[in-house]
């Protein structure tokens, strides 16, 4: 398998630590290693992969060069400006015929969080057979532990594929619920949650495309020829309509089969998930850096370099960095990028 690490997002809702020249992928939010070089270490300690590819924006790919340990210069491959997901998947798996036409690749997020070394390999290992076997395009769901309102889901057939024990068939994709329908979604037993994570053959993918996204299938082939000629893609990449590979691929395919994942995982998607991942006083607060909390229970307090302290509040999340402090109730963190928006609109670059 190549392994494809997807690292151009923007991780608005981590601000104001996430800022665009150091976005949430480059931050050691969860122990002492960026969020990124967890994702390379865990991959690079799997047998099967071949090699790890890095797809990032032109702004942050000399940031990510020099910082990352175990990538090669030339596995770092550089999109001329955002496109979403299926764009970023649809380049790189463009870079991976050039090494192996009938390859496998496997794509994953820069930014979550796996435990489970083991159960992780195994299910990469599921889905390379699955993939090679039917030629289809496999994702791996998670488990619902809550209703979450925050993640997509995936609805998986009741018969296992042949020979397989945690793979099924997808009967569909679900946008982000409300509170009730997620509900319903756990109760049912045949929803998991979308984990972003994906494994195909090159040819595979690059066909579904042609089927389900002929606009940029026909995109891709001109990528593919001006590369050969070594001529810039730009002009023909600025041409291509933003779109994600869920909405764009996974949602119309009918060859697609998910795994269920065994292993333990999060996407560390907000202040939320540190505060869930992180270890807790008496009191059930985390606090992070030169900080207190007096009179106040279940609070996520993260200082800087300035001593920061709540008395009688609960539920909050304060986080002080150099130039900002943030302050929002805990079920509200979510709206966050919400904040970063609003400074964009008042072209407060230098918060940004």
């Amino acid at each position: 398998m190549y392994a494809v690490i997807m690292a151009g997002g923007r991780g608005t809702r981590f601000w104001p630590y996430s800022r665009t020249n150091r976005p949430k992928q480059l931050l050691k939010i969860i122990g002492k290693e960026t969020m990124l070089q967890m994702t390379v270490d865990r991959l690079k300690k799997l047998k099967s992969v071949e090699g790890i590819f890095i797809v990032t924006g032109k702004d942050l790919a000399p940031l990510i060069q020099k910082e990352i340990k175990g990538i090669s210069k030339k596995n770092i491959i550089v999109e001329p400006s955002g496109k979403n997901t299926a764009p970023c998947i649809g380049l790189a798996a463009l870079r991976i015929k050039q090494i192996d036409e009938n390859g496998v690749m496997g794509i994953f997020p820069a930014d979550h969080l796996i435990v489970g070394h083991r159960l992780f390999q195994k299910a990469l290992f599921t889905g390379s057979r699955i993939a090679k076997q039917h030629d289809s395009l496999v994702t791996i769901g998670i488990t619902p532990s809550y209703p979450s309102t925050g993640y997509g889901y995936i609805q998986h057939g009741t018969r296992r594929i042949k020979g397989f024990q945690n793979a099924y068939k997808v009967k569909t994709f679900a946008e982000k619920p409300h509170l009730n329908l997620a509900t319903r979604f756990i109760n049912s037993g045949d929803f998991l949650w979308n984990g972003g994570m994906f494994i195909w053959k090159v040819s595979a993918l690059l066909n579904q495309i042609g089927i389900h996204m002929p606009e940029l299938g026909d995109h891709l082939y001109q990528i593919q020829t001006l590369k050969k000629k070594k001529k810039s893609i730009t002009g023909v990449w600025d041409q291509i309509s933003p779109e994600s590979i869920d909405y764009g691929l996974m949602e119309k395919s009918d060859h697609v089969h998910v795994i269920k994942a065994e292993f333990k995982w999060s996407d560390v998607g907000s202040w939320n998930s540190v505060f869930d991942l992180s270890p807790k006083n008496k009191d059930g607060n985390v606090i992070r850096g030169d900080a207190t909390s007096i009179d106040g229970k279940n609070n996520f307090i993260e200082s800087n370099g300035r001593f920061t302290a709540v008395v009688g509040v609960n539920d909050l999340v304060v986080i002080n960095s150099e130039d900002a402090t943030l302050v929002v109730p805990r079920e509200k963190v979510e709206d966050v990028k919400l904040l970063v928006d609003f400074l964009s609109s008042k072209n407060r670059d230098d918060l940004l």
